[in-house]
């Protein structure tokens, strides 16, 4: 087994935590989530791969099966087209192989025009909420019983700080991410009572990946985190209680550059 990177982390995961979860990952062909992905199967969980290009996924799939001994299973799928008929597929197909889902992150999305409301095409805004905040939606109320099932289940959302404080040209991108936040303090409240499911969104802030490489196309990418340097609390958050460590209540919403093990 190819070990993992931790020499940046503030929280180091014992080897077997995520041993017989299953978590589904969207956006999982490339950047924060495909380097997610291949985390999670090196800690013993069993990875579902969702996203758009089955290529992408393939490798990831691959590298998975090369170096852990979890089962993954591929998704294609594009959220601009997700229907909640597709997510009760999804559903029965998750609930046919594995039974259960003890995690499910939000991670895809998509950057859209960098433009001024005043000029924002109506079909981009459309496209950008669908893939960003209406397709997590689906995913989360379709998936949501095999969640129910789990002793113990998480729910991330990769947000954005332009989803926390607006700013001028980000247009459906950031509207999307506060859609996103809002979805995640709704659901934490909702099921705060029951106890068995933690809701947490968590901001990356510049991380190198293809997405800041469009966003900020001068910027050196050396200046910014690899996605590996995020994955302490991806991990921590998802090993729930199995880790000994207290948790952030559920709603918490995290940056991963400034937070610690409290």
């Amino acid at each position: 087994m190819t070990s993992i990177d931790t020499r940046t982390w503030r929280f180091v995961p014992p080897d077997d935590l995520l041993r017989d979860k299953t978590i589904l990952v969207t956006g999982a062909g490339d950047g924060i989530g495909a380097t997610l992905a291949r985390t999670l199967a090196q800690l013993g969980a069993h990875v579902v791969l969702l996203g758009r290009t089955r290529q992408k996924l393939e490798v990831v799939f691959d590298w998975i099966e090369a170096n852990t001994a979890t089962k993954p299973v591929i998704v294609p799928c594009d959220l601009a087209e997700l229907e909640p008929e597709s997510t009760q597929a999804l559903h029965d197909a998750i609930a046919e192989t594995y039974g259960v889902l003890h995690g499910l992150v939000h991670n895809a999305s998509i950057l859209g025009p960098h433009l001024p409301i005043a000029h924002y095409p109506a079909d981009e805004w459309r496209n950008v909420m669908q893939v960003n905040a209406n397709a997590p939606f689906l995913l989360t109320q379709g998936l949501y019983p095999l969640l129910d099932q789990a002793d113990e289940a998480v729910v991330l959302f990769v947000s954005s700080s332009v989803g926390r404080q607006g700013r001028a040209y980000w247009g459906a991108y950031s509207a999307s991410k506060f859609a996103l936040e809002g979805l995640a303090q709704i659901l934490a409240d909702e099921t705060e009572q029951a106890g068995t499911l933690s809701v947490y969104s968590v901001n990356p802030g510049g991380t190198r990946t293809a997405m800041r490489r469009a966003a900020y196309p001068g910027e050196d990418p050396q200046s910014v985190p690899d996605p590996i340097e995020h994955m302490d609390l991806f991990t921590y958050l998802l090993g729930g209680s199995r880790h000994g460590e207290a948790l952030p209540v559920t709603g918490t919403q995290l940056d991963a550059r400034t937070w610690r093990v409290d």
